[in-house]
């Protein structure tokens, strides 16, 4: 994860919810009032999200001590303490509540992605995240599934080509829009074309594509259709695809499954911060 990058959005964030000032936390508490939290977690699921604790309270005051006892990946457990923080008061109580809205987001989609990649064991296919990230989070969501165990699709529009049905109808067919992109595009871009019908396929094949996505297509269809796309061709499913039904999909044959409800609609890991419960440091006790 760029961490440059990870700084600036939690500045921004930190912007967003500070404006012109604390009214709470600058009225009760004075420079030199210091004090300590843990965070803990409430329910089980896999921690993402130890670079924004780390770097979001360092924002604040370069000397508040985070003492984290676990690291990205790691499952963690209902009353687990994940991290000791201790420092100014206002600057603890200010910095808390972004943090912790990130690392619950990022770790409920590594929890989802942890999940799914269990349920498709012994399959091989890769599972994959889609561009339906929340707008400004794509980075972290991206590097959740990662954490999970799942691997990226494109990051965006800029690094490969996807041809999709209304890129499709606007280029007039399948080859027009294969043969207009790759008359322009460099050596080292992909592109994907989403097909639906059999017809497409063959012309997806004949236009020499990198990767042909079976989209809203039924197992039953993939499973026929897969062995007709030569081996130099990737390929992947998509559409319509859920917990239920993820299974059958990835025993089509197919070597990716994109799955949109791994960031569009995952469920945050529940973490919360609390004053009192502290483990302690290794050069003072804390909490």
């Amino acid at each position: 994860m760029n961490k440059m990058k990870l700084k600036s959005m939690l500045e921004g964030f930190y912007r967003e919810d500070l404006g012109d000032g604390d009214l709470s936390s600058e009225i009760l508490f004075r420079k030199g009032h210091e004090g300590s939290f843990s965070l803990l977690v409430k329910e089980n699921g896999i921690f993402c999200g130890r670079d924004v604790v780390e770097i979001g309270f360092s924002l604040f005051d370069p000397s508040i001590q985070v003492q984290l006892y676990v690291e990205d990946g790691d499952y963690v457990e209902e009353g687990q303490r994940i991290a000791d923080i201790k420092g100014p008061m206002g600057d603890l109580l200010q910095g808390e509540r972004v943090i912790l809205n990130l690392i619950q987001r990022m770790s409920g989609i590594a929890t989802e992605t942890h999940r799914a990649v269990e349920m498709v064991k012994g399959t091989g296919v890769r599972l994959c995240d889609t561009r339906k990230t929340t707008p400004g989070l794509r980075m972290l969501e991206k590097y959740s599934v990662r954490t999970g165990g799942g691997f990226n699709h494109r990051n965006g529009l800029y690094d490969a080509v996807m041809l999709k049905d209304n890129h499709i109808s606007f280029a007039g067919s399948i080859n027009d829009a294969v043969r207009q992109v790759k008359n322009q595009i460099g050596h080292m871009v992909k592109v994907e074309v989403e097909i639906e019908t059999k017809e497409q396929l063959v012309e997806a094949i004949e236009s020499g594509v990198d990767v042909i996505m079976f989209d809203n297509c039924s197992p039953d269809t993939i499973r026929r259709w897969a062995p007709l796309v030569p081996s130099h061709i990737a390929t992947e499913a998509s559409g319509g695809i859920t917990r239920e039904n993820l299974r059958a999909y990835a025993e089509t044959g197919v070597q990716y499954i994109s799955l949109g409800y791994l960031t569009h609609s995952v469920k945050s890991l529940d973490i919360s911060a609390k004053v009192g419960v502290g483990k302690g440091f290794e050069h003072g006790i804390i909490g």
